[in-house]
């Protein structure tokens, strides 16, 4: 009896050592706006780039301002529909974008804060974008049928009054903590300098080293992606938080495991894993550029969904994970950040935006930036 006992107790101190739970450790922890929800809208490259902007204000002010996503959002949209009517349809109109765009239209239209424009009407208070890409879509597939057999130019004003009516009037001037701006002279107190914003990633069918199109359904204003080999292309991204610089990220998140209810993020190195590594420490699989090429290549990985990189963590065996703001509201293990390992973030990232001063010294030689 003994004996038999005493095998239970070996088997079950087996078992619990084998089956480690995740237990992490702060490596990095750079300073960060609440967590938000973009409710239901496909505006996650506004949120996660906005947030990315605030963590830079308060970088290089020490100034904390609640930036409005949605006025990104209702100056890139009329963006989009020039692309798609003057490319006479043959585009992609839909409610996603990149980094890229909350820059551009910080360069064009300024910033204002959360305060002076919630692109929210008729006392609503969640956002809902369903309805509004859905007669933009439609109003612009009539004007590129062209029925009257020559386009009005009044279907500018006609997009601008759709966005008013869900989102509202676009701000020209308000009052900010006592004092009046317009868009541009706000951009300016936050000392945001769009041009000091650079786009990276990591792909072989382009030359390392140089700027590239990034071809992504996502890409409608044709942003450029300077491009690095993948082990640099992570350095680099540590190398930006390890010196308190935060970092924009666009990435793959179709995968069975990455859990934002776990908030996890991982590639386990056996398929039988999948189940277990979201609660478990488990091997992940050794990434190469050339199995990131192939996966994205058979569009395994696309840009499903653009995030904030804020800081780093580590397990208790010394993997490190970075730590990533979503846009899908306090949710999950980790109250809405996701843990991302290293596997994962080669594998699945497609591109990440960050402050040219947090790429490293030889990066910048290279690229020549």
């Amino acid at each position: 009896m003994k004996t038999r006992f005493l095998s239970i107790a070996l088997l079950s101190l087996a078992f619990n050592s084998y089956a480690q739970k995740y237990e992490f450790q702060t490596i990095k922890d750079i300073e960060a706006t609440p967590i938000l929800s973009q409710d239901k809208t496909g505006t996650c490259w506004s949120f996660s780039t906005t947030s990315f902007l605030e963590s830079e204000i308060i970088r290089i002010t020490g100034k904390k301002i609640d930036l409005s996503e949605m006025y990104n959002v209702r100056n890139t949209y009329p963006k989009k529909a020039s692309n798609y009517i003057m490319r006479q349809g043959k585009a992609q109109f839909s409610e996603g974008g990149l980094s890229h765009d909350v820059i551009n239209s910080a360069r064009d239209f300024g910033l204002v804060p959360q305060s002076a424009y919630f692109g929210l009407v008729q006392n609503e208070t969640t956002y809902n974008h369903s309805e509004m890409v859905a007669v933009l879509e439609s109003m612009l597939k009539t004007y590129v049928s062209n029925p009257a057999k020559k386009l009005s130019p009044h279907w500018k004003e006609s997009v601008s009054a759709i966005l008013d009516i869900y989102l509202g009037k676009n701000v020209t001037e308000f009052t900010y903590e006592g004092k009046k701006y317009t868009p541009a002279t706000f951009l300016e107190m936050t000392k945001i300098n769009p041009a000091s914003y650079i786009a990276i990633s990591s792909f072989t069918h382009q030359p390392f080293y140089k700027p590239f199109l990034l071809d992504i359904p996502d890409n409608f204003s044709n942003g450029l992606f300077y491009n690095l080999p993948l082990e640099e292309y992570i350095q680099n991204i540590d190398n930006a938080l390890d010196n308190g610089y935060t970092v924009a990220l666009d990435s793959d998140v179709s995968e069975n495991t990455f859990s934002s209810k776990n908030g996890i993020a991982v590639i386990p190195a056996s398929s039988d894993d999948e189940k277990a590594i979201l609660t478990e420490i488990k091997p992940e699989k050794s990434i190469s550029q050339e199995y990131r090429q192939q996966e994205f290549e058979n569009l395994n990985t696309a840009d499903d969904h653009l995030m904030h990189i804020v800081g780093k963590v580590k397990d208790q065996n010394g993997n490190i994970y970075y730590k990533v703001k979503n846009s899908w509201g306090t949710i999950g293990q980790n109250n809405g950040f996701i843990y991302m390992s290293v596997p994962y973030m080669k594998l699945k990232s497609i591109s990440v935006l960050l402050h040219k001063d947090g790429l490293s010294k030889k990066t910048r030689t290279s690229l020549g930036v």
